[in-house]
């Protein structure tokens, strides 16, 4: 059986309860695309929160023993501190390169070039992998669990073989990429495909568990999901790390055999996105008003909470903004379930509930 067939049969019986995962995460996805949009102000303060949280639990889950407030004092430095001790090389590697995905991740091409340039970014400062970044490994590795002190605690799996890691590596990304393309199955199965089987092959030396969540961050923005920098994927995988291993194995040792069974590692992987979707639709749903609105917004909000009820006229009258701001936040308040909205056309009104 060639590759694209396994891949293709591991995905054309799907449970019922996988898709019905997927229909709740694509239902918040139109939610937070077709909604609310937060102010330019609060979207940069939240990324570079991610940014710091995402490469705290990223390296921490490979063993790193950095905490996110070690990560952010470093950052503060970073143009003048050369980065000495492995855990901070690693951070270092890891925080730029997520800052690129999520800043250019729509000119950035999903290809093997990318695979490998992102590995060779993501250990630039890291002194001892100078020698095989941006490679594929040469020698044999294995993937290892770490305990909460950074101890590796044994032997997960073993990977694809050295001599066998540039053709399965072509294969898997030369089908993904058709297949996205096609939109032959709903993305987050092709993208949970990929993974599962990414992580198989660890086509690296060292990084690819790193590899593969900066892999996650750029296809979910590619496929639509937006809000991803905005809520850390890799903080939910840090946070449920055993679950994490306990899929992989249950679904990776069925690989190569006659029945092969992706549905533990798409579960678990399903699972990490709906709670990240659900984070995310809070964000716009968030009681503290002041995070989600700019300045001339919020004086709409306040001037609201003072009056009985006004017209979008009034409220540019009393407060001298511009109507299209007016108009803005009182939708989005509509929205939010803080006003509403009394008539229809030139006689329309708004009060707070």
């Amino acid at each position: 059986m060639t590759k694209n067939n396994r891949f293709d049969k591991r995905l054309s019986r799907i449970p019922s309860e996988v898709l019905s995962k997927i229909a709740k995460i694509d239902e918040i996805k139109g939610r937070w695309i077709g909604g609310l949009q937060l102010n330019p102000q609060t979207l940069g303060r939240l990324k570079r929160s991610v940014l710091v949280t995402s490469t705290g639990a990223s390296t921490r889950i490979e063993g790193a023993k950095l905490t996110d407030k070690e990560i952010e004092k470093l950052m503060q430095g970073v143009t003048t501190k050369k980065f000495i001790d492995r855990d901070s090389q690693e951070m270092q590697g890891y925080y730029e390169l997520l800052h690129n995905v999520f800043d250019s991740w729509r000119s950035i091409k999903f290809s093997e070039s990318t695979v490998k340039h992102f590995h060779n970014q993501l250990l630039t400062y890291v002194e001892k992998d100078q020698r095989h970044r941006g490679d594929y490994k040469k020698t044999e590795n294995t993937v290892e669990m770490f305990d909460q002190n950074g101890r590796s605690v044994g032997i997960v799996f073993e990977p694809t073989k050295a001599y066998l890691t540039p053709k399965e590596m072509q294969e898997l990304m030369d089908w993904t990429a058709q297949v996205l393309d096609e939109k032959k199955y709903h993305p987050l199965l092709i993208i949970g495909n990929f993974l599962v089987e990414f992580l198989k092959i660890h086509p690296f030396q060292d990084g690819n568990g790193r590899v593969s969540r900066i892999l996650t961050n750029l296809l979910l923005l590619k496929e639509g999901y937006i809000y991803v920098p905005y809520v850390s994927h890799e903080k939910l995988v840090e946070d449920n790390k055993n679950n994490y291993y306990l899929a992989l194995v249950k679904t990776q040792k069925t690989f190569g055999k006659k029945t092969e069974n992706i549905f533990p590692w798409l579960s678990f992987f399903l699972d990490i996105m709906l709670k990240q979707s659900e984070m995310a639709i809070k964000l716009l749903q968030s009681e503290d008003v002041e995070k989600l609105f700019s300045p001339k917004q919020l004086e709409v909000w306040n001037y609201l909470q003072k009056v009985p009820e006004a017209t979008p006229l009034e409220i540019c009258r009393e407060t001298r903004i511009v109507k299209p701001t007016v108009v803005q936040a009182l939708n989005r308040l509509v929205t939010l379930k803080k006003i509403e909205r009394i008539g229809m056309g030139r006689g329309t009104r708004y009060r707070k509930l």
